[in-house]
């Protein structure tokens, strides 16, 4: 080992989901299949290229604006960054500072163990129960901030806001961040919570139901000091963290709230239909409140089902990882997509 070594950060990078450069049937990475809104590619199309010498708004004013007009909050309640992932990662690096460990459970979205390492941060994971829900007694022990994903990834369960609300109102003096990715699929936010409780940050995409993660669109929703906070760690990490054509993007994507609804109801239906179709078939899986389905079945073993499917190219997910090596999870695709995933499992099987 080289001398300077022992003064390198090293940390076990989060694996993202693979991203073929290729046509292939993705159902592993929680990508909406329906395109933006209409009058995102409008504004695309009538962009000004000279605007791109400048440097982009570093408040994201317009965004911002239109993000609290929609969720009916102020302005100074608004965060933004580039995808969830950024405005989870600034939320640690602001937040998560004291010795004691944060929580966040056992099997969820597992950036969180790779930004706790990166920052230093100690943290502790709570085991889901059997039937992989949160244990919200396990989150009343003394800690240092608390995050979970709800519905939780990957396991697609949603839990009630009577549930969440309990863990932030027995935890009120440190930070709850509730990271819902997948509300829209599932039920109520805790946004509902925020005048409630001054230690809640809640966090949303534009990467799911508002099908543009390849725009990198997050922001966080909360009290004007915390968001202020935030901004604070932002403009000491990097002031112009958003490109322009996601802020223009963006703003029209917030607009069309009734394609919003659409693609949201197709979604869902569509979620209902393929879980039906698969339990015919002997599968099990938790009770879906995201855009994926998260199976297991008795008879298959889950690592050779996915490469089978992946042979056919059909991406799915599979994670070699205590309690969950047999499911794997399935993105919702169009309905013609899973009627094509179902046939394969079908025939599969037969085989």
């Amino acid at each position: 080992m080289k001398a300077f070594e022992k003064n390198i950060r090293k940390v076990e990078p989060y694996v993202p989901g693979e991203q073929p450069q290729r046509k292939v049937m993705k159902l592993n990475t929680n990508e909406n299949p329906y395109p933006p809104a209409p009058n995102v590619a409008k504004v695309l199309r009538g962009m000004d290229t000279d605007a791109f010498r400048r440097y982009p708004d570093p408040a994201c004013s317009g965004l911002v604006k239109e993000l609290a007009e929609f969720y009916g909050v102020a302005e100074d309640q608004v965060f933004v960054g580039v995808g969830s992932d950024d405005v989870l990662a600034m939320c640690f690096l602001t937040f998560f500072n004291s010795e004691k460990p944060i929580l966040f459970p056992d099997i969820t979205y597992s950036f969180y163990k790779v930004w706790a390492d990166l920052y230093r941060i100690p943290y502790r994971c709570p085991e889901l129960d059997e039937n992989f829900r949160l244990v919200k007694e396990d989150y009343f022990q003394e800690n240092g901030g608390i995050i979970f994903p709800n519905p939780n990834a990957p396991t697609a369960i949603y839990e009630s806001l009577d549930t969440v609300e309990e863990i932030i109102r027995r935890n009120q003096d440190v930070i709850v961040i509730v990271d819902e990715a997948y509300v829209d699929f599932a039920g109520r936010s805790a946004l509902e919570l925020i005048d409630r409780y001054d230690n809640l940050i809640v966090v949303q995409t534009f990467s799911k139901a508002r099908s543009m993660a390849g725009m990198r669109i997050g922001y966080a929703i909360s009290n004007p000091l915390l968001i202020r906070y935030l901004n604070d760690a932002k403009y000491s990490f990097n002031s112009y963290t958003m490109n322009q054509t996601s802020l223009i993007c963006g703003v029209e994507a917030l607009k069309d709230r009734a394609y919003f609804e659409e693609c949201i109801r197709k979604l869902i239906e569509t979620r209902t239909w393929t879980a039906g179709e698969l339990r015919k078939l002997g599968f099990q899986m938790t009770d879906s409140g995201a855009n994926f389905l998260f199976i297991t079945h008795q008879e298959y073993d889950a690592q050779e089902l996915f490469e089978a499917l992946k042979a056919h190219d059909i991406y799915v997910r599979h994670w070699n990882s205590k309690r969950i090596e047999q499911y794997l999870r399935v993105t919702i695709g169009t309905r013609e997509e899973m009627e094509a995933f179902v046939a394969f499992l079908k025939d599969y099987m037969k085989k």
